[in-house]
């Protein structure tokens, strides 16, 4: 997929990290219709690599199991130490990750996730 169209973004852009097709597109769905431009990626290594070029972003919503070599935990601490500055939403419909293992910035959410959580979290994160 071809990210050079980011640079010129006005709105906030979030990046969503989903393997699940179905997941991925609802997520999106939700995240465009608060008002963000999003960008999808299918796994965790996927989204490191336009994280490490589109720093900018502002949201990550990732979920945790996924193929690679990042999963969403891993993710989520990398951009935590790299870019504090993105808000982290990981969740998770399989696992429930113990204290301490995600960063502080995280916040999780068990799955199915809905539009009204999600948009509650985002006016918390950005304001109403």
């Amino acid at each position: 997929m071809d990210h050079s169209n980011l640079r010129g973004i006005s709105k906030p852009i979030a990046l969503i990290v989903d393997d699940e097709p179905l997941i991925l597109m609802d997520t999106c769905d939700i995240v465009t219709e608060a008002g963000f431009h999003v960008v999808e990626a299918q796994t965790a290594d996927e989204a490191f690599e336009i994280l490490k070029q589109y720093s900018s972003l502002q949201l990550v919503i990732t979920d945790v199991q996924m193929p690679g070599d990042l999963d969403g935990i891993g993710l989520a601490c990398e951009i935590a130490e790299r870019w504090p500055h993105i808000k982290i939403i990981v969740a998770s419909g399989a696992v429930q990750p113990d204290e301490g293992v995600l960063p502080e910035a995280a916040v999780f959410l068990n799955k199915p996730i809905s539009a009204d959580l999600v948009n509650k979290l985002l006016a918390e994160f950005f304001g109403p």
